[in-house]
């Protein structure tokens, strides 16, 4: 095989894998909703997922009641689950930080609507902020939570709590703030479910302070769920084209099998039960995060359940503790637990021990993924412009390779200018090609010329060009990001496509400074290379676009300079 051969492989081969990516999204979110025939055919009715009722009550259709465990030491495995066919609601209080606002149903002390004051919708928006957490519409994306126990009524996420404030604003100067929510339970226990957010963070506290004033112990068991309903985006523009992969779903985290995905899919297919000493349970989508931290200490059962089947199928994915806290009476207990909700930003992601940036997926290149983007990040805190970075780093990433490329180009130039003799020889043995290539390779072998080192270069920027698609994609923090002019967000596409346009033109310019093939078919291919990625580019994000112009212009000034020189030298 030449090397203008495997070129062109190489090339075509960078395409399909970008389309196959494309393509595995597209296809996702073209999937015919289904009918509740298909539904009972995957996970069989609702009756399944009913929970147990405890001694004595009695379950309504509209209801849901989490279940109690077995005995104290052995909680049962079925899953608190929610049953009706729309949140209740009562009052709502509200808390304001610097980052977010936050609304919490007293109606279970549900975590309902949550804002990310720092992050606009969009950037023709820029007062509207973007709503992670909402418990209204097709897209419902809660966080509940309560107590489980064998005695009497625990509070759980459908307990009617009162709250004596429905405001909190955290105030200058104070670095954190509390809602508070209360409810007298049954035997003289008294119940305080208080939030606790802080100045400058996305992790949220929780906590349970159990107040028992009767005359036996209380024991009982935490657990937290995230409630989301999946919505299919119907597909706009060109096709697949216009859609870039991003997971959406849930994914736990064990120190047994480490990170992990369960999608919409395979909740519906089968319930999560999964033992494990820590770990965390979140639901991802593009750039952000829910997730649920258990605190250390004791154990856990991560479980997932999907209710109205029938309807629209909503998902819960959550922990619950499989050890019992007590508390003597007469005495106070507490059960805790964290969340984080927020954006994918990697620097608070690491905040604490626990993998919680693994939600920032960059794929099977993370490898090299991450390198890049911590080089990337580094370079912005000097420069403090992300398109300036994108330079920067193309530039550095070209410096690295230098030896490679120069070999590389060194090679070519020596085979450019075998171009004339390469021409006799295709005249002298016409069709038969077994006998050219052998000629060719004498020609190689006697000029010293190494065929296929000129494709190092190329072989080598396939992984660190996917690597720095799946950064420009995942990292929340190149959301929105302004470049110059008419480029105000490098992670969307050219609006007016001219990066596209120029990068196509430095490709064609590129190719003229390769070998021609001999073959006028390999000649044809290589002429519309340019042409081919021009197309797909157009609805890549900008920043991306950026790197590979950048990239082709400094590989066109290194091939130029080193040809130039060959050339003088007469080689």
């Amino acid at each position: 095989m030449d090397i203008q051969r495997l070129i062109l492989f190489t090339g075509l081969a960078l395409v399909l894998v970008l389309i196959w990516q494309a393509w595995i999204e597209y296809d996702g979110k073209q999937q015919p909703i289904e009918t509740v025939a298909e539904r009972a055919d995957q996970g069989g009715s609702d009756q399944n997922q009913a929970v147990s009722a405890r001694p004595g009550s009695s379950v309504q259709p509209e209801q849901d009641v989490p279940s109690a465990p077995a005995s104290p030491d052995k909680p049962a495995t079925q899953a608190p689950v929610l049953l009706a066919s729309a949140l209740a609601s009562t009052n709502t209080v509200t808390v304001e930080t610097d980052l977010v606002r936050a609304q919490i149903d007293t109606y279970g002390g549900d975590l309902r609507h949550l804002e990310l004051l720092t992050y606009p919708v969009t950037l023709d928006q820029p007062d509207q902020s973007f709503s992670l957490l909402h418990d209204k519409g097709a897209d419902i994306f809660v966080i509940q939570g309560g107590l489980l126990g064998v005695q009497a009524d625990l509070p759980n996420h459908h307990t009617p709590y009162t709250s004596e404030r429905r405001n909190y604003l955290l105030m200058p100067g104070t670095d954190s703030i509390e809602a508070v929510l209360e409810w007298q339970g049954p035997e003289n226990v008294v119940y305080r479910k208080v939030y606790t957010f802080k100045r400058d963070s996305y992790y949220i506290a929780v906590r349970y302070e159990v107040t028992n004033n009767g005359s036996t112990p209380w024991q009982g068991y935490i657990y937290n769920q995230i409630l989301r309903t999946e919505v299919k985006t119907k597909s706009s523009g060109l096709g697949f084209f216009g859609r870039l992969p991003s997971y959406t779903g849930g994914v736990i985290y064990t120190p047994e099998d480490k990170y992990q995905k369960i999608d919409f899919d395979d909740m519906r297919e089968a319930n999560l039960a999964r033992s494990t000493p820590t770990g965390w349970v979140a639901m991802l989508q593009h750039y952000f995060v829910g997730a649920l931290l258990p605190r250390g200490g004791t154990a856990y059962e991560f479980y997932s359940n999907v209710t109205a089947r029938d309807s629209q199928p909503r998902y819960h994915i959550g922990y619950k503790s499989v050890e019992p806290t007590v508390v003597p009476p007469g005495e106070k207990g507490e059960l805790s637990a964290r969340f984080y909700v927020g954006p994918k930003e990697q620097h608070r992601l690491v905040e604490v021990d626990q993998q919680l940036e693994l939600t920032v997926d960059y794929g099977w290149l993370t490898p090299v993924s991450s390198p890049l983007f911590w080089l990337l990040t580094n370079i912005n805190k000097v420069v403090g412009n992300w398109g300036v970075s994108i330079i920067l780093l193309t530039l550095l990433v070209k410096l690295v390779f230098y030896p490679l490329s120069a070999a590389s180009y060194k090679s070519m130039a020596r085979m450019k200018n075998l171009q004339p003799r390469m021409k006799t020889l295709k005249e002298r043995f016409g069709d038969d090609k077994q006998k050219f290539q052998q000629a060719m390779m004498e020609v190689y072998k006697k000029e010293k010329i190494n065929p296929f080192g000129s494709c190092l270069p190329i072989v080598i920027q396939i992984p660190v060009f996917i690597a720095l698609y799946w950064v420009l994609l995942e990292s929340v923090e190149l959301r929105q990001a302004p470049f110059a002019l008419w480029i105000k967000d490098l992670s969307s596409q050219d609006p007016y496509y001219v990066l596209p346009l120029l990068m196509g033109a430095s490709m064609f310019g590129q190719t003229l400074l390769n070998p021609t093939p001999v073959d006028p078919m390999q000649k044809n291919l290589m002429m519309a290379m340019p042409v081919v990625f021009t197309v797909f580019f157009l609805w890549f994000p900008a920043g991306l676009v950026l790197y590979w112009l950048v990239n082709n212009i400094l590989s066109i000034t290194q091939q130029w300079v080193i040809t130039r020189k060959i050339k003088a030298a007469g080689g």
